[in-house]
């Protein structure tokens, strides 16, 4: 079975090298729409694949730490890189260009990795992602599966190369959640209340 949860966020961006001169050389920005896709061939206690309610704690945080923020290209000019971070308190650098496609593959290393490191207390078993789903417009998404998201040759990506401005991870509920995920850290999900 399949669940979904949907989450919107607003994020300016420059995507270098695209074929489009507007999009590749100015700074825009996107009324993002993120689905995020589960699977499981079991029910909890609950009778659910996973409570939607245990989403809108650190996952929530992840896919939000996008929001009013800019998004840059680790690889971009220095001197671009620069300002952005100087203008804008609310920033994520990322190892790829941020692309629709590079969006969904970074959210999805993030909520994999924290899935696979959060200990459950209401009887869920085998909960994996199946696929994020980033809408970039009304029109078009991109759609990352496992495969994808760990694919050497879309870019490689790893949790430690993602950077988020202070302002960012002040505003996570855990301003360490970051740094538990790459060292490892196990999180447990509280009993539904």
């Amino acid at each position: 079975m399949i669940i979904r949860k949907q989450f919107k966020f607003e994020n300016a961006h420059i995507v270098r090298g695209c074929s489009s001169v507007k999009c590749r050389s100015s700074v825009h920005g996107h009324s993002y729409i993120i689905e995020l896709l589960f699977e499981s061939n079991f029910l909890d206690n609950g009778h659910m694949v996973y409570d939607f309610g245990l989403m809108k704690q650190n996952m929530k945080d992840l896919v939000e730490s996008f929001d009013h923020a800019i998004t840059i290209w680790s690889e971009d000019e220095e001197s671009y890189i620069k300002d952005m971070k100087k203008h804008s308190v609310r920033w994520v650098e990322l190892p790829v260009s941020p692309s629709a496609e590079q969006f969904s593959r970074v959210i999805f290393i993030l909520i994999d990795s924290l899935l696979k490191l959060t200990s459950t207390l209401n009887g869920e078993k085998e909960v994996k992602m199946n696929s994020v789903i980033v809408h970039e417009t009304a029109t078009g998404y991109a759609q990352c599966f496992k495969d994808d998201a760990y694919s050497k040759g879309m870019g490689e990506l790893h949790l430690k190369d993602i950077k988020f401005s202070d302002e960012v991870l002040n505003d996570f509920n855990d301003s360490k959640l970051l740094q538990k995920m790459i060292a490892g850290e196990m999180f447990i999900n509280p009993k539904s209340v």
